[in-house]
């Protein structure tokens, strides 16, 4: 039968000034009918004519020692071709060689057009995933990098923090893609241990509002609950996982700021009481003390009026 490609082609291209890296841009070109990647993978497994490829191409800008990254994310298996193209306006340049290497390996087969560079990939598993790297070299050396991976998976960069006899609810998602399936871990020293709902369901419970969204919730938390946790989501071509962290705190964490406002209280009451003790005996000593001096002065005056009389008798 008569050879059929479906190609969609990405580009990146650099606006304005070379040195402004890639933006992304759209240019879907279908002489065929479109192929899911399930459709794909049965065309090469049976050797048939029809195959999808996903073309993936870098605009080189032509300033030397630049080194442009980017990250292509597969989820199922599927062909792609990764091309390094020269800017027209650096198309002067003479005596270029490229050179395009997986890693340290050089890839020999490159598919060369004017001034475009490329080569082709079949991607059935994970181990043809990881960093293609396009290197031109003439009067001055550009170099491009793609780095296939599978989709990422969102967890949370801050820990969840809750309370002694909480309940904590952990979510993981994945943006734009499908997992297969959805498994999670907890971190026991170096060791991850999957977490079984049902066999332990007074403790955990895990459920999904879809099929790109996970939910592990922890019933009745106690300390030792406290730690790391993992959601593993399963792709096609392999797994990735989200990180997530959960603090339980005891009840008499939040207490802690009121406990000490309670103390500086008491230890203010306790100092002024102190002090109205030691002023109320300070002012008794010294109302005795004046007492003492009035008496003293009116014992001498008695005594000087009795003298004048005396004298006066006399």
């Amino acid at each position: 039968s008569e050879h059929m490609t479906t190609t969609r082609t990405v580009n990146w291209q650099s606006q304005g000034s070379p040195s402004h890296l890639l933006t992304l841009g759209h240019n879907v070109s279908t002489p065929g009918p479109d192929l899911t990647t399930h459709e794909f993978k049965q065309a090469i497994k049976a050797n048939t004519s029809s195959v999808t490829f996903v073309e993936y191409e870098v605009l080189l800008p032509g300033v030397s020692g630049t080194s442009i990254e980017k990250n292509i994310t597969l989820d199922s298996a599927t062909g792609i071709e990764l091309s390094c193209r020269l800017d027209s306006k650096y198309s002067h340049l003479k005596n270029l060689q490229m050179t395009w290497k997986r890693g340290n390996e050089t890839i020999e087969h490159i598919n060369k057009t004017e001034n475009s560079w490329g080569i082709q990939l079949r991607i059935l598993d994970n181990s043809k995933l990881g960093s293609y790297s396009c290197t031109l070299k003439g009067e001055e050396e550009i170099s491009a990098i793609f780095h296939l991976q599978v989709p990422k998976i969102e967890g949370k960069e801050k820990p969840i923090v809750s309370y002694e006899g909480d309940t904590a609810v952990m979510i993981c998602k994945s943006f734009g893609y499908t997992p297969i399936a959805w498994t999670w871990y907890r971190t026991n020293g170096s060791e991850q241990i999957p977490i079984n709902d049902s066999l332990l369901a007074d403790k955990y419970v895990i459920n999904s509002i879809s099929a790109n969204v996970t939910h592990l919730k922890i019933l009745k938390l106690t300390r030792e609950d406290d730690g790391v946790y993992w959601c593993e989501a399963a792709f096609e071509l392999g797994n990735s996982k989200g990180k997530l962290k959960l603090k339980v705190l005891s009840f008499m964490v939040p207490l802690k700021p009121f406990l000490a406002i309670v103390a500086e209280v008491v230890i203010l009451v306790t100092i002024i009481f102190l002090y109205e003790m030691y002023s109320k005996k300070k002012y008794g000593e010294d109302e005795k003390e004046f007492d003492q001096v009035e008496q003293l002065k009116s014992t001498e005056s008695n005594g000087l009026e009795n003298s004048s009389a005396r004298h006066r008798k006399i």
